[in-house]
């Protein structure tokens, strides 16, 4: 206890009056910081009642307990400090369990409570405690310095192991409430209560990197002997620990652990360790007119050269020195405001709640320099002061910075080492690679398809040219170019098919291609389709008979292009509009790279694709599959069959065999090869150009080919008859047998000739076949639109009129 003690009479002549306050060092149990935190309160207590400036009229003196860090202990104590004269007017614990229960229960006495050696994040709660203040930082004030950390190595995953205990547990929270709010991941979080093997086991398992670590010292050797074994430390981990514990902590021989010092060692080299700044850094005389360095000097005295390791308590002894001040100060500070309002310090009692709140106001306004640096408190009553960061190097710890966090600000030394070339990454690096497509494959495949327009170029100007001859009249040739306007488009999209890389930003791209190859097939193969349909519908065999009655309109042949390609057209637009195109990243199996890299290759290849690809997939290739079949089936019908109407329908028929079998071929390889950009873009180029070579050399090729061969059959024929002339008149000196040889080439020469006029006769008793129908069709008309007595009165001259046409029609 605190209490007043007259040592000096007043500056007015009177006794001192004492006020006393009650105080709990923990001498001994699992904490005894009571072995240095007591001398340092009394050298305080000390410096306070000599002051003339402070509490001129009052005295204070300490009377204390051992808790021995016990809370059972701690509350039987408590109970004698309320209960036994004389009354305390502040409270003083030290352990963060005892600090709990004392904080708890002082409001109902109003009493102020300031401890020295809590570091309890759940004391921070206000509701819970409301009058209680502390010297010692919250532990969770080493969170913002962590965050600091992990945004300067730019980690943004982190991992974490606690022990199970409630002061590690509250400021895991808090860490992970900082981190989220910093846009940090906390992808692993491991507990254990005594043995730690598995949580280390986790770790290593799911691949942690950056490791934060909440345990008392003895756990921490277990934690670290397990991290050893799994070999979890090295230039690929870091690990954060707290900052208080010995500075030889890894290598006390410990019976709960099978590794040795040298294992340990090697286990916790480079890690990091964050410390509340418990003495000023700085040579600064605060409130007290003592440094930092002075007053390690003064308490080494008072300890009688007790050594500070072996002294519990020694590195919080400034914080309970700093505590008795700020108790002093905001004493002090409440003298005026009492006498205004006809109080004094000397009348406090458990009931009187004014004094509390003047004391309250005043503790909560503390500012001052002390021996353990700039002393404020937060709204929760909680320490606001610097963090220590030190690194483990070469087994000892070195300071690497600073962080105050009441201003954001971090100190860096810039001595920091690692293990590795610098700091590691926070997981294994995934190095992401596009794969793009081979830039020779997709330049020979463009030269194929360019070559190929030309081609498409080449044979619609001729077609266009040629419209007046009979025999490419006879072909459609609108029909002819409609296919080759098709096939141009569709070598067109082989160009968008094999764009990616830097060229690929966006789907436009894309969606041209599909109306590329979608407008194309419609018009090519549409338009050779229409002229097997229409054969098959007008020549088929049953109806042979009929043939002659069936006339061919062109517009029903562009009719039926039409609605091949108005339904292409409809349904490119539904999918565009309920299912547009977009682009797709596939991932693949990662690779490690060779050498001692501690990084991933992730391959990536870009696909556009829609939401329901497969659907429009399957209603696409089902209608384009039965209008192939459907081609084929007509192709096979109609090859038998001869008419000028469409003079080239076999080669329609034989262009639509290959386009079909490429095709059926083509779509499901290209699907099995989608992850195989090189193969899958070689399988659909290949398959378009084939297919559109083929078409455009059997239905043009023998078109343009015709009108050659007649050229040079006429010139070969030439050359012949010049050159049998002029062996006539060279050869009336030869031998018989020359002119039986002579005789052989004229008769081979008439052969073909005659062979060519029974070609002609042939086709002109087409002709006449086909002129006598149309007599016969006219005579039947007028018959019938005669009455049948004027049909009988002129049947015979009639007929005989007919009948004596029939030799010239003959003729």
């Amino acid at each position: 206890v605190l209490m007043l003690r007259r040592r000096h009479p007043s500056p007015h002549g009177c006794r001192k009056k004492k006020l006393y306050i009650g105080a709990l060092f923990p001498m001994s149990g699992g904490w005894p910081g009571g072995q240095a935190c007591l001398p340092s309160a009394q050298m305080a207590l000390d410096l306070v009642n000599n002051r003339s400036d402070i509490l001129p009229d009052y005295e204070l003196e300490l009377i204390y307990y051992d808790s021995m860090c016990d809370p059972g202990e701690a509350t039987k104590l408590l109970y004698d400090l309320l209960y036994t004269e004389p009354i305390k007017i502040v409270l003083m614990p030290g352990c963060s369990s005892v600090s709990t229960l004392v904080a708890e229960a002082a409001r109902m006495w109003n009493l102020i409570v300031l401890s020295y050696g809590s570091s309890s994040p759940a004391l921070s709660n206000r509701q819970r405690f409301p009058t209680f203040f502390r010297t010692h930082p919250s532990a969770t004030l080493h969170n913002p310095t962590r965050v600091k950390l992990f945004q300067k190595w730019n980690w943004n995953k982190i991992a974490t192991i606690q022990q199970t205990t409630e002061v590690f547990t509250s400021t895991l929270d808090d860490l992970e409430q900082r981190v989220k709010e910093a846009g940090i991941e906390i992808s692993v979080r491991q507990s254990f209560l005594t043995d730690p093997a598995v949580a280390v086991k986790n770790l290593k398992r799911q691949d942690a990197r950056i490791i934060v670590g909440l345990f008392y010292e003895t756990e921490a050797r277990k934690v670290f002997c397990e991290v050893f074994k799994e070999k979890l430390y090295g230039k690929k981990y870091v690990w954060f620990l707290i900052g208080w514990y010995a500075d030889n902590w890894f290598k006390i021989k410990d019976p709960a652990i099978n590794c040795t010092v040298e294992n340990m060692t090697e286990a916790v080299e480079g890690h990091i360790t964050t410390e509340i700044v418990m003495l000023n850094p700085e040579t600064v005389r605060g409130a007290s007119n003592l440094t930092s360095q002075e007053f390690l000097g003064a308490l080494m005295n008072r300890l009688g050269g007790k050594n500070p390791e072996e002294t519990g308590g020694f590195q919080e002894a400034p914080l309970a020195y700093d505590a008795v001040w700020a108790l002093a100060l905001a004493l002090n500070k409440t003298v005026e405001p009492l006498k205004t309002k006809g109080r004094r310090l000397e009348d406090f009692n458990y009931n009187n709640h004014d004094i509390t709140a003047e004391i309250y106001r005043a503790l909560n306004t503390s500012s001052f320099e002390g021996v353990s640096g700039h002393v404020v408190f937060d709204a929760q009553g909680s320490r606001m002061a610097w963090t220590l960061i030190e690194q483990l190097q070469g087994g000892s710890y070195k300071k690497i910075g600073y962080y105050d966090m009441t201003k954001g600000n971090l100190s860096w030394y810039g001595n920091d080492k690692w293990i590795g070339s610098g700091p590691p990454a926070d997981q294994t690096v995934v190095i992401r690679e596009f794969r793009f497509l081979s830039q020779n494959l997709f330049i020979s495949v463009s030269v194929f398809a360019s070559l190929g327009i030309l081609l498409g170029i080449v044979c619609l100007t001729f077609n266009i040219y040629n419209s007046n001859v009979r025999y490419i009249q006879n072909s459609q040739p609108y029909l002819n170019n409609m296919t080759a306007v098709g096939c141009m488009l569709a070598l067109a999209a082989v160009f968008p098919l094999g764009i990616d890389g830097p060229h690929h930003g966006n789907d436009d791209g894309d969606d041209f291609r599909l109306w590329l190859l979608g407008l194309g097939f419609s018009l090519a193969y549409g338009s050779m389709f229409t002229k097997i349909w229409w054969v098959h519908t007008l020549f088929t065999k049953k109806d042979e008979k009929k043939e002659k009655k069936k006339h061919l309109e062109p517009w029903k042949l562009y009719a039926t292009v039409g609605v091949l390609l108005a339904i292409d057209v409809l349904s490119l637009m539904i999918w565009q509009i309920v299912d547009p195109l977009l682009i797709t990243i596939e991932n693949f199996t990662t690779e490690a790279p060779k050498g001692d890299l501690d990084v991933l290759i992730q391959p990536q290849l870009k696909h556009c694709s829609s939401k329901k690809m497969n659907t429009w997939l399957g209603v696409v290739y089902g209608y384009k599959g039965l209008l192939l079949l459907l081609g084929i089936f007509l192709a096979y019908e109609t090859k038998s069959i001869s008419t000028e109407k469409i003079n080239d329908h076999r080669a329609v028929g034989m262009a639509i065999y290959n386009v079909a079998v490429l095709c059926m071929i083509t779509a499901p390889v290209t699907m099995i090869l989608s992850s195989q950009q090189n193969a899958s873009f070689a399988f659909a180029s290949l398959a378009i150009i084939f297919s559109v070579y083929i078409t455009l050399v059997v239905l043009f090729v023998p078109k343009v080919c015709k009108p050659l061969t007649r050229w040079l059959c006429a010139q070969i024929r030439r050359l012949i008859t010049r050159g049998e002339w002029q062996s006539e008149q060279q050869d009336t000196l030869k031998t018989a047998s020359s002119t039986n040889n002579n005789d052989e080439e004229k008769s081979r020469q008439l052969e073909r000739e005659n062979r060519e006029l029974q070609k002609i006769i042939q086709q002109k008793e087409e002709r006449v076949s086909e002129l006598r129908s149309q007599l016969a069709e006219r005579q039947a008309l007028r018959s019938r639109r005669r009455p049948s007595g004027q049909t009988q009165n002129h049947t015979g001259p009639r007929n005989h009129c007919h009948n004596s046409r029939l030799p010239l029609l003959y003729k």
